[in-house]
């Protein structure tokens, strides 16, 4: 966490605050992946950041030891209907709103990732910009929510197996787009995003 200032909130200063982040937003399939956690001061967590950041070994050790010292965590989602009927920036907020709603602890508070805030959200919330680098429950919300996300579309794989989706993980890679011109689009595409809708049209 020393690359940026550390983000502390001026408007909460209690224990029960969540911190959101989501994992998918670019791909060109599956689910976007949103999660939410509530730490335990009493429990910290050694070597949290942004899991973008993190070797796939060290986000996996955190992944178990977020669910096992976290005073609460929810992972929650939006399917590819939801992306392809809102957009995935309405998606993305839906599913990190759906995260924090199913908390098993109620948060008195939350941060999210990005400039955004989810509406209708059961408590206050501010958005953090670069977030998952700057506060603890955020970053630990982004390895939730990125492990998840990758579990699933590695499992995926099996099902759609001439895609290529363990390697790619349904990023827009020139490996993945030429497999969509071979084999057209499949259940987990999403069929609103610009290259498989112009494959699609083609």
């Amino acid at each position: 966490m020393a690359e940026l200032e550390p983000f502390i909130s001026q408007l909460y200063d209690g224990l029960l605050v969540a911190g959101a982040d989501e994992a998918g937003r670019g791909p060109l399939a599956g689910d976007v992946v949103a999660a939410a956690v509530i730490l335990d001061p009493e429990n910290p967590i050694v070597g949290l950041n942004d899991s973008k950041k993190l070797s796939e070994k060290k986000r996996e050790a955190l992944f178990d030891e977020i669910q096992t010292k976290a005073l609460a965590f929810s992972v929650a989602r939006a399917s590819v209907d939801e992306i392809d009927e809102l957009n995935i920036l309405h998606a993305s907020m839906l599913a990190m709103k759906r995260a924090i709603e199913t908390l098993s602890v109620p948060a008195e508070h939350a941060l999210i990732d990005g400039n955004r805030i989810p509406k209708e959200l059961p408590c206050p919330a501010e958005a953090v910009v670069k977030g998952d680098a700057r506060h603890a429950a955020i970053a630990a919300a982004s390895i939730l929510a990125k492990v998840t996300r990758d579990r699933e579309i590695v499992a995926l794989d099996a099902q759609y197996p001439e895609y290529g989706f363990a390697k790619h993980k349904g990023y827009p890679t020139a490996v993945h787009l030429a497999a969509i011109q071979e084999h057209g689009v499949c259940d987990i595409h999403r069929r609103s995003f610009g290259p498989v809708k112009r494959i699609l049209e083609g």
